[in-house]
Parts: structure tokens; sequence; C-alpha cells
């Protein structure tokens, strides 16, 4: 391969691993298996072996992780929280082990002691004490700095908070993971009440730890194993093995199968009892970490890049099985998305009976030119969702290649395909039934028509009841169903006059302005701020929907006037479009027209010192409530933002204002009392 040509193909892989490490690591939503994703690295690691001028500092060989979420505080680590090395077969161990001698200088066949415990599949945290004394919780973060999760690791089961007898500065690392048990009722309970599955354990764990209401992290049952430390001001023991049952006697929770190897035939032995044992242990592994027990042997070896020398995470190969496709149906997902699923024969891999597996998108179908009737191979993705790995070759005659539907299978709308995106999605959401709950949610939510008293449990009840299905049904309801409705004693909390109260709110939400009426029509990409700057520039709806029906034609006068509005770029464009495309959506706004009551959004100034700024409200204000303070910064044209970023040019810190004033005071961005706030714009504070 030529350099230039290398320099290409590893700037593709760094794209690709750092697009999977944000959905993995920030998003809790991983695409890609785990061995897909090893891959990917193996060839990056490869390209950057033979050339090495490629190894620069931002490659993903020398990261770790993903940035912060925002929404978190940021927590500087004391000390890094590294990745580990991957190992895949013996030959791999006995490399591992040659190099620790090698650098230790120690003779070719010297022992080596090592601890082996399973690899968690979950999230790794670290946790700071001082004088005995919780003070901060992190994720991983990029390794230098992670998200503040210290309210939300205060509500783990057994995790202590306060220590006796411990280092005066003790740095913990863990890793937090959701039993199996655990998994299964809480996805039962979501099944239950409506609401969107968790895909496997370690999303779960992920996406309840990371939560900003710690009360939602506290109704998961998080479960939790130290396996490591960062900062500890007082050596505790002389070897790993002994610092994790000091830790343990301490009062966390360690994993009882830690165990010591004093040889590579110890090792084996382990990694082959803990694969038999995976699918019997009550939590996720994927794996078995190996490292080298003495303290002042893994000083010497320290770390390279992004990972430690003195340890390894020997993974598991991907669990595997052949079966055959006997359909390919596609399913709508809640977002409109359209997800092709293989229907497959049933069969039994790593000890879980499967029949479906997720055929991701049409690219994929395409890739591996998968059709119906096929022999393939399929492995448990991160040991849980099913995949197909690929066709089996063969001789017989196979069936056409499977065509992908460019119109929704359950309302018939239109799916759209975004450039640049892999999943087609249906157009149709405001009548299309797979979206039907989805899509009520949003239209009734707090800054969409704000309807008080239909939250997610009456919006399940009713539409299962068969009283709402389409947002207009909603304005109709009284005059339908009040019979019907107060006679719902079935229901916990309803009666007559929970029904009277729904009813006075619906009333209420017929009055309200375009730029909420356009954000609770849930398309695609219009966010509250987007739906401002349309009601903003069209001032009504009919010129609105004129508009967009106009734009159609990318060489019409009216699609350039929609891209010339500041903010609006092709991609919302192209949403906006494919929406207004759409008869059945435009047949659901003019019945919605008709119910409700649009007043135009308020005049803009354009020549305020605020306009065009972006600005950042944060801790309590006292002069004003916080919609009215946004309110009255939007009136003066400035963008009203929820996070801090070198782009913001104001945070108004009222008090107690916390993370986010922090976050200001790093990246430098100005920083105003409410006072002072009040005085720049020439509003007389009370």
């Amino acid at each position: 391969m030529y350099k230039e040509e290398a320099a290409r193909e590893h700037a593709r892989l760094a794209a690709l691993i750092r697009a999977h490490d944000v959905r993995y690591y920030q998003q809790d939503a991983p695409t890609i298996s785990d061995a897909d994703y090893d891959a990917l690295r193996a060839e990056l690691l490869a390209l950057e072996t033979t050339f090495p001028e490629l190894a620069t500092a931002d490659s993903p060989s020398r990261q770790v992780g993903a940035a912060a979420a925002e929404g978190f505080g940021k927590v500087t680590h004391t000390l890094p929280m590294l990745s580990l090395a991957n190992g895949f077969t013996q030959e791999d161990i006995d490399e591992f082990l040659t190099r620790v001698r090698r650098f230790l200088e120690l003779p070719e066949h010297a022992p080596v002691t090592t601890v082996a415990e399973p690899k968690i599949d979950g999230l790794s945290f670290s946790a700071r004490f001082e004088h005995g004394k919780l003070i901060t919780a992190a994720t991983r973060g990029d390794g230098m700095v992670g998200e503040d999760i210290t309210a939300n690791l205060r509500t783990l089961r057994h995790f202590p908070h306060h220590l006796t007898h411990a280092p005066e500065i003790l740095e913990l690392r863990g890793e937090v993971f959701m039993r199996k048990e655990d998994f299964a009722a809480l996805n039962a309970a979501r099944a239950a009440a409506g609401e969107p599955l968790f895909a496997n354990p370690r999303n779960a764990a992920a996406g309840s730890l990371r939560q900003l209401d710690p009360a939602i992290t506290a109704a998961r049952n998080l479960s939790y194993f130290i396996y490591g430390w960062g900062e500890m001001s007082t050596e505790i023991a002389a070897t790993h093995y002994d610092v994790i049952l000091q830790l343990g006697r301490l009062g966390f929770t360690v994993n009882p199968a830690m165990r010591r190897c004093t040889s590579r035939e110890e090792i084996f032995a382990a990694y082959a009892e803990l694969g038999s044992q995976r699918a019997a242990l009550a939590y996720d592994i994927d794996g078995m970490v190996i490292k080298i027990d003495r303290l002042d042997y893994q000083r010497r070896l320290g770390q390279v890049a992004r990972a430690p020398r003195w340890a390894l995470a020997w993974k598991f190969p991907a669990e595997q099985a052949e079966t055959t496709i006997e359909a390919i149906d596609i399913q709508v997902g809640r977002t409109g998305a359209l997800t092709p699923v293989a229907r497959l024969t049933p069969v039994n891999v790593g000890g879980v009976m499967v029949s479906n597996a997720t055929l991701h998108n049409e690219d994929e179908i395409a890739r591996k030119d998968i059709r119906v009737g096929d022999r393939v191979v399929i492995q448990r993705a991160g040991d849980v969702i099913p995949q197909v790995v690929r066709v089996c070759a063969s001789d017989a005659p196979r069936a056409l290649a499977f065509h992908f539907p460019d119109h929704c299978p359950v309302c018939g709308s239109a799916a759209v395909r975004e450039a640049g995106e892999a999943v087609r999605r249906c157009t149709g959401g405001l009548i299309c039934s797979a979206q039907a709950k989805e899509r009520l949610r949003h239209f009734v939510s707090r800054n969409a028509l704000d309807i008080e008293g239909l939250g997610d449990k009456q919006i399940e009840a009713f539409y299962t009841d068969g009283f709402i299905h389409t947002p207009r049904d909603i304005f109709t309801l009284e005059a339908r169903d009040f019979a019907s409705l107060t006679k719902l004693k079935h229901r916990e909390g309803w009666g007559e006059k929970s029904a009277s109260n729904l009813f006075r709110a619906i009333e209420n939400a017929r009055r309200t302005t375009l730029a909420r009426f356009l954000y609770a029509l849930g398309i695609r990409h219009i966010g509250e701020e987007t739906a401002k700057l349309l009601a903003r520039h069209y001032g009504d709806a009919a010129h609105l929907f004129a508009g967009l029906e106009a734009a159609g034609d990318k060489a019409s006068e009216a699609y350039q006037h929609l891209l010339a509005i500041d903010g609006i770029g092709e991609k919302v464009a192209a949403a906006l479009i494919d929406f207004a495309a759409e008869p059945h959506n435009r047949q659901v706004v003019k019945e919605l027209l008709e119910e409700v009551e649009l007043a135009p959004e308020a005049a803009v100034a354009s020549d305020s010192s605020l306009a065009g700024k972006r600005v950042v409200f944060t801790g309590t204000l006292e002069k004003m409530g916080r919609k009215e303070a946004k309110a009255l910064a939007e009136s003066l044209g400035a963008n009203v933002t929820g996070s801090v970023s070198t782009k913001t040019d104001y945070v108004i810190a009222g008090a107690e204002a916390g993370s986010k004033l922090r976050e200001a005071e790093a990246l430098g961005v100005n920083v105003l009392s409410e006072d002072e706030w009040l005085a720049m714009i020439g509003h007389a504070s009370a």
C-alpha cells in the first residue's frame, strides 16, 4: 500500500472509530458489535505499525473513550483512566508475558504472577474519597475528563459514602453494571408502560448511571465491582490482588471470581473455566482481564499511549451459529426509522434460542448480499443483539435480491433517506400508527401544546382504549367521549374530576403560537429554536406551509427563500419539504388548524446588544422567572441555549450557579450577574 493510500485509509478508520466512540461512551447506543469495533482498531494499528508517522497525537490509538457529554459537570481525573489493550488468542497472552519479561529484564522463563478477573460489560467510573468521605465520582469520559455522577453513584446499593481506616486520599476505579435478572425486570416494566426497551444490560446500566435526575438511577437496581484505583496516598498492600481484598474489607464490592495465576497454563485454565461459566453468570462479561500482580512491577512497566503495559483484556470470541433466513420484515420504530429484521429458523446461540436478527439498514443488506432462503452465520452482538455475520457459500439457486421499500409498510407514506444517513424514515409521522404514541406524547409535551393531564400514562391508556389516535382526536375528545372517559374507574386516579380538568387544559391549548404548533408537529430536525425562526420569518401558518410546498422544487425561488433564513440548512430544509410533500401530513395540519388559534410570534429587535448572540442562563434568577428571562432575551434577538460552549457569548449566572458557570469560566466566556445583564439590555430591575 502506498503512503498516500494508507493515509486516506487511516483517516477513514479514525473517523469511523471516533463516531463509534461517541455512540458507545456518550450516547450508550453502540451500532456495531465489540468484535467489529476491535477489528477496526486492529486495522488502524496495523497501518500505524507500517507507517509510524500516521500515529499522531490525535489518533484514536492514543485516545481513550470520548469527551464528556453536555449536561453534566466535568471532573478531571487526578490520574488518567486508561483503556486496555486487547488479546484474542493464547499466542497473544504469550506475547504479553514475553513483553513484560523483556521490559523488566527478567529471565526468559521467569515466573510472573498475574491476577485474572472477569471483564464486566458495563460503564467504568472513578470515585474519589478524601479523609474517608466520598467527594466526587465521574465516568471515564476521554480518560482525562469525565462526567460528574457523584449524586448518581451515591444511590448504588452497598456503595460506602464514608470510610474508616482508609488512606487519606483514595481514588477508586470500578464498573457499574446491571444483573441479567434486573435487566429483564426493567425491560418488562418499560414494555408494560409502552416505553422503548434497552438493547442490552450494558446500555441499560450506562443509561441509568448517566441520568441528570439521580432518582431515576436509584430506581434502576444497579450493581458494581471495584477493580482498581488511581491516586492512593498510602499504599495498603504490595500486590494488586491484596489491595483489592483490602478494598473489599473497607466495604466495597469486589469480584469474588478474581484469582491469582502463577503460570501461563493457569491463565489458560482460568480463561477456559470462565468461558464455560459465562452463560450462567448473573451479569454479562466479554472476556477476562489479566494484570501483573506485583505493584512495583506495574510502576516500572508504566503505560504506552492509551493503555497500561501491565494489563491485557483477553476477549471472548463472538458466539456464532448457522441457520436459515425464512423472511425479511421491515419494522417501523417510534421515530419512523425503517429497520430490516431477518426471521430465522430458530437456533441456539450461546444458550439462547434466537429466531430474529437485525439487518441494520439497506446498505448492510446490499453489502452482505443477504437474501431470503440464504444459509447464514449469526452471532449475538455484544452477547445480546443477534446479527447476521455473513452468508454461507452455496451452489444452490438463490432468491432475488431484497428490495428495500421506499414507502412505509405501516401507513403507506413515503420513506425518505436523508443524504449522509444510512436509515430510511417514514414521513407520515402524524398518521403512522407505529409512531403514533410517541408523536402524541411529543404533541402534548410542555414545550409543545403543553396539555396538562395528558402524560405518558394517559396517552398510553387513551390510545389503547381507542379514545385518541391522532392529534386532532385530542380536540374532539370532549364532544365524543365525555361519558366514556368519566367511566374509566379502572384507571388509577382517573374519574369525572380528572376528565373535567383535562378538557379545560385542552381548551386552553387551542390558543397557542405558530412556533409551538410547528414544534408540536414533531418534524425531524425541527426543535424549538428552529420552529421560532420559521414562525418569525413566515408570520402565519398559511404562508409557512404554502412556502414549504412551493419549495419542493429545489430550483424554485421558494427553496432559495427557505435556505436564506439564518439557521436553516439543507438538512432542515429537506426535512420540512419532505413533511409538507406528504398528503397525509397536509391533511392532518389542515384539520388541526381548524381546531386551534395561532398567535403570531413576537417581533424580534434587530438593533439590540443581544441580537444574534448566544446566551445561557444558569442558577436561580431573583428578579424574574427563567421562562420570562428567556422570552425577554429572545425578544431582543438572542439565541438562548441550554449548554455552554466556545460559541457562547454570555452566561447569565444567578444564585447557586453550578457546572455551567464553571465551564464558562474555564472557556473564558463572558459571565454576567443578573443585575449586570438587566443593565446591559436597559431593563429596569425591580
